[in-house]
């Protein structure tokens, strides 16, 4: 695929961003089967595109071969009906490695991810996801967050790279979205894609649509795709008011559970999808599992989520 099409299949999406979970069998080796199902389902419960092996898909933990399987068994899982986007990463050589991994098992795009360990300067930077962009077909949206945090100007120069289709924005530095939005906007004729890339996205997604930022990651989705669903059209249809009630009594304490552990971004979602009925296995070290409260606070506030899509708004007051 080449990069316009892909950019207009993700530009005007009919659902939310999957980013399913890798699934482990017992023995703690992938999974490809339980993952195949978990993202069939996610695709028939409403995604718009499928985003394999990224950080809710312990990219970290998973060796070259287990992501190239991986990415695979997703484009056969989607069967085309929704783009594939795989995760990049490490530093030059490896991204450019999985790049090619990636492009091999079919996928759609890239998500490129921040560079292992180092704190580069902008130039470094810049000439890491530039080399990236060349190393295949493959479009490439670039993962602001932790030590890949960009000036608006590298985002200018990061549009004008052939390849690089949008940026994803991880770090939530609002004043700093908007300063990239306009220099883009600005000094660039083409069209370039924004993401909220937030660990649970829907926390702030009203904030990002207000800078023009429409396209969200939802971890939320892997297990709860209704609760995610009827969010994702709520910001569409300008229902704030049910926007808010989501907000305020799923998203909000689902949010208060996932700081209480680190790696729960990750760990917590496999959870919720194992308490769905899908046994995905364990996440792998260094990530730990939730302690057993939490993971019964955790199935509280799914319930608590999927009573607020069966009730009368003003029953909810």
């Amino acid at each position: 695929m080449t990069p316009a099409p892909l950019a207009a299949r993700l530009s005007i999406p009919g659902g939310p961003l999957f980013f399913p979970v890798t699934a482990y069998g017992p023995d703690g080796s992938v999974d490809l089967d339980t993952y195949r199902t978990h993202v069939r389902r996610g695709v028939e419960a409403g995604a718009a595109a499928v985003f394999a092996c990224c950080g809710t898909g312990e990219f970290h933990a998973l060796t070259p071969e287990e992501y190239e399987a991986c990415v695979r068994a997703a484009v056969e899982a989607t069967q085309g009906r929704v783009p594939v986007v795989a995760g990049a990463g490490y530093g030059t050589a490896l991204a450019v490695r999985y790049a090619r991994l990636a492009e091999g098992a079919g996928a759609d795009g890239l998500l490129a991810m921040p560079p292992y360990l180092v704190v580069a300067g902008q130039e470094g930077l810049l000439r890491h996801y530039r080399e990236i962009a060349a190393a295949s077909e493959l479009p490439v949206i670039v993962y602001q967050r932790d030590n890949a945090v960009f000036t608006p100007e590298t985002v200018v120069e990061l549009a004008r790279t052939d390849g690089v289709i949008g940026l994803k924005d991880g770090l939530g530095d609002l004043d700093l979205m908007q300063r990239i939005v306009s220099a883009v906007r600005s000094e660039f004729p083409g069209e370039f894609l924004y993401f909220n890339g937030l660990p649970t996205a829907e926390q702030t997604q009203l904030a990002y649509r207000a800078l023009g930022v429409t396209l969200y990651s939802s971890a939320v989705f892997c297990f709860a795709p209704e609760i995610a669903l009827a969010f994702y059209e709520a910001l569409e249809a300008g229902d704030d008011t049910t926007a808010n009630r989501l907000l305020d009594g799923f998203y909000r304490p689902f949010v208060e559970l996932r700081a209480q552990g680190r790696g729960y971004a990750v760990a917590l979602v496999k959870a919720g999808v194992r308490l769905r009925g899908l046994d995905v296995g364990e996440v792998r070290p260094p990530l730990h599992e939730p302690s057993e409260d939490h993971v019964k606070q955790l199935a509280q506030v799914i319930e608590r989520g999927y009573t607020l899509l069966e009730k009368d708004p003003e029953e909810t007051k």
